[in-house]
């Protein structure tokens, strides 16, 4: 699966008004290029951002925004009020705009010209007071957007809009995610469940079930050949120690990989889910091949855990190209040292590589339960350094995007006994209160585990869904999350009326 960040496009739309005369609008508009070109060629913005257009009037925002909801290479649109922008005149097409928007608060030049500054400049350079008047006019239409503001050659500034670029795209795969839950839910689990339809009128992705059988038809498919051509990989990525690549253990599981990826392919699906309770037609759970596609992009939920699949897939998108690399994780137990309390990351088999420290070690081993063959899997360690866990809840009346701020703790001891791939961290400020705030939220078990995105990327997601965000970092305090719980159960009641 290969994932282009560059194929995709953000347009910039600058605003201004005809009362300036036509050689201001010129100088506007190649302002507005040589801005656009300079962020395009930025190495912290890894889309293709391109200069749309200069409007001046209601009929020329309407289309132009029109348009970026039509062509599917957009995935969201930044304005810049190079000039005064009456914004009575965005009223119809901010109503109609269905993207992510982005509002870019900014000037062409870095500083005044203090000798030289005189009427016609200070008319021509107005996006201090011009951003304002577009910035009530988006907040009375309620209307959801990122706001960035410096100087547009700012590494900073071009950091921020190359975080929300990411997740515009994110966004926008989001839309057209279709999650394949193979085997449904583990029974009587209450978190992973939900409302599958109120998930895709709001976010976009499709939840739709298969059978083991289907799955089983693709492996069964499989040829010898095949397999050996998938094992000579394994033997150039991973290291084997207690099994070698001919072991007949990691020939069916280089055939359970072939045989899903075909049916993935086949389905055009981009995230799954299993359970180990349902293994109809495989002989192990999936394992190595659950790791190994989560690697190159999908996204996966266990034990039918559809929603933290399709997170997974759009995080996925977002991390394109960046260091650290994201996974399916589970909070599994505690080490309640004295020093400082700390969690242990981990599943039964499906970590995904991209957070290895090392060259992953292949092994097989019993697996208690789900009553097959010894699955293979992929088993390493994960350096330390900052870490979100992120978890998408169904609270009934809405969604809930839950972060966790955490250190990642570089291991300190072997673990020779202990089979799968794991992670050690410090949850912020501290595990009692992280907790505690985790489980007062409804958090679920399973996450969102990355080292290549921070908390203002999910920030930037919750806010273009418009969803819920509870954050737990440093300055988080018992009480008054509480009481963020309890104002938000009135905001989205009464946003869910306005809706």
């Amino acid at each position: 699966m290969n994932i282009n960040l560059n194929q995709y496009q953000v347009w910039m739309i600058t605003g201004s008004q005809h009362l300036y005369g036509e050689e201001t609008l010129k100088s506007v508009a190649k302002h507005a290029k040589e801005i656009a070109s300079g962020l395009n060629s930025s190495p912290h913005i890894p889309v293709d951002f391109n200069y749309k257009a200069l409007v001046t009037t209601p009929g020329e925002i309407y289309q132009v925004l029109q348009q970026a909801n039509q062509d599917d290479r957009c995935v969201g649109v930044v304005v810049w009020m190079h000039t005064f922008s009456p914004a009575k005149m965005w009223i119809a097409g901010l109503k109609n705009f269905k993207k992510p928007l982005a509002h870019l608060h900014t000037q062409y030049n870095t500083e005044i010209p203090w000798s030289e500054i005189d009427m016609d400049f200070m008319n021509e350079n107005q996006s201090a007071h011009g951003g304002r008047e577009f910035g009530f006019m988006a907040s009375r239409l309620r209307k959801q957007r990122k706001v960035i503001v410096g100087h547009w050659q700012e590494k900073s500034l071009q950091e921020k809009l190359g975080k929300w670029t990411r997740v515009a795209v994110g966004w926008h795969e989001l839309q057209r995610t279709k999650v394949a839950r193979i085997g449904d839910n583990m029974r009587e689990v209450a978190v992973t469940e939900g409302d599958k339809v109120e998930a895709q009128m709001r976010f976009g992705f499709s939840v739709n079930g298969y059978g083991l059988g289907d799955v089983a038809k693709f492996v069964g498919a499989v040829t010898d050949a095949e397999i050996n051509q998938l094992i000579q990989v394994y033997e150039q990525e991973y290291t084997f120690e207690q099994v070698t690549p001919k072991d007949e253990s990691i020939k069916e599981a280089a055939r359970i990989e072939l045989g899903l990826r075909a049916f993935l392919q086949d389905g055009g699906f981009t995230a799954f889910t299993d359970t180990f309770e349902n293994l109809y037609g495989l002989r192990q759970l999936p394992g190595i091949a659950v790791q190994r596609l989560m690697a190159e992009g999908y996204g996966f939920g266990a034990e039918g855990d559809w929603k933290t699949a399709a997170l997974l897939r759009a995080v996925k998108v977002m991390d394109v190209g960046l260091e650290g690399g994201t996974s399916f994780m589970e909070d599994y137990t505690y080490d309640f040292n004295p020093n400082g309390a700390r969690v242990l990351g981990s599943h039964m088999l499906e970590i995904c590589p991209t957070i290895a420290n090392n060259k992953p070690r292949c092994e097989v081993h019993p697996l208690g339960i789900g009553g097959k063959e010894d699955p293979a899997r992929l088993v390493f360690d994960v350096d330390g350094g900052p870490a979100i866990n992120a978890s998408l809840i169904d609270m009934g009346n809405r969604f809930r995007l839950l972060v966790n701020e955490v250190e990642a703790v570089s291991p300190e001891n072997e673990l020779p006994k202990l089979p799968v791939a794991r992670v050690l961290w410090e949850a912020k400020p501290n595990l009692t209160i992280a907790a505690h705030t985790w489980i007062l939220a409804g958090g679920a078990h399973h996450t969102v585990f990355s080292k290549a995105l921070d908390t203002s990327f999910f920030e930037d997601l919750a806010e273009i869904a418009e969803i819920e965000l509870l954050v737990i970092d440093n300055e988080t305090k018992v009480r008054d999350f509480k009481q963020a719980i309890q104002w938000n159960e009135v905001y989205y009641h009464l946003f869910q009326n306005k809706m």
